[in-house]
């Protein structure tokens, strides 16, 4: 993974807990709910992003390497484990 990806997802993941702490602080307040799900929508959003990098990288690196490759066993590990991953995100 490049240095600027790298960057990029650290600050998204640090938004991310910045915000956490947010939230932490607005439930012991009793903030107004509404208040309190527009945060959370805010660290799902960062983490969202952060995912999207990742797995960006991971199809351009590891997963295309895989596929110009000759060993037939890492091309079917690669394919199954992004369709195990979609398969967990949409039970999400």
């Amino acid at each position: 993974m490049d240095d600027i990806t790298k960057k990029q997802i650290k600050r998204r993941i640090a938004s991310a807990a910045g915000h956490l702490k947010g939230i932490e602080r607005m439930v012991d307040e009793d903030t107004y709910c509404i208040d309190v799900i527009r945060q959370v929508q805010a660290v799902q959003a960062a983490l969202n992003k952060a995912n999207t990098l990742i797995l960006e990288q991971h199809l351009q690196g590891c997963v295309a390497n895989a596929v110009r490759g000759d060993d037939a066993a890492e091309r079917e590990q690669m394919l199954t484990e992004i369709t195990a991953l979609f398969e967990t995100s949409t039970k999400i």
